[in-house]
């Protein structure tokens, strides 16, 4: 399995795509906390000197968010951007890895938690918003992805004249 660590960019800002909601933009972030309290989230490295237990990271919905197709990149393919919405189960988890695989229109990925070993933690929900890329290219056509064993299928539509 590959292993892609998800990386920020910062500053990195896309144009308003025309009659598309924001959430639904490819490059579009909210920074902090949304209207609906998800805090917005990137993965960092743990201190290695400490004990994790790992555990599959909960999530209640993925929007998928292609770059605009154009005459001139619909060869090539477009990238691809996922928005997970979530909310971890208790105080002490955070994000740890992505890591996908990909096989033509189908595509494995999994999102991994992780709390501290031994740790005492509150149970309150802490809803959380994901940017993560995936890997390659996408040309126009229908595509599944499998997070975390749910399937979720996308479309990269055809170039608008």
């Amino acid at each position: 399995m590959i292993v892609a660590p998800f990386v920020v960019v910062a500053g990195c800002a896309a144009l308003p795509q025309e009659g598309v909601a924001p959430e639904k933009q490819f490059g579009h972030r909210v920074p902090g906390t949304t209207e609906d309290g998800r805090v917005t989230i990137t993965i960092n490295p743990p201190d290695n000197t400490m004990e994790y237990r790992f555990f599959d990271a909960v999530y209640e919905e993925v929007v998928f968010r292609p770059a605009p197709v154009s005459a001139e990149n619909v060869v090539e393919g477009v990238s691809v951007e996922v928005l997970v919405k979530g909310a971890f189960p208790d105080s002490c988890s955070e994000l740890h890895d992505v890591s996908q695989e990909r096989s033509g229109h189908l595509i494995a990925a999994t999102l991994v938690m992780r709390r501290l070993s031994g740790s005492v933690c509150a149970t309150v929900l802490r809803p959380y918003r994901f940017y993560m890329m995936l890997e390659g290219d996408f040309t126009p056509g229908s595509y599944t992805v499998t997070l975390n064993g749910r399937t979720h299928n996308f479309v990269v539509p055809e170039p608008t004249s």
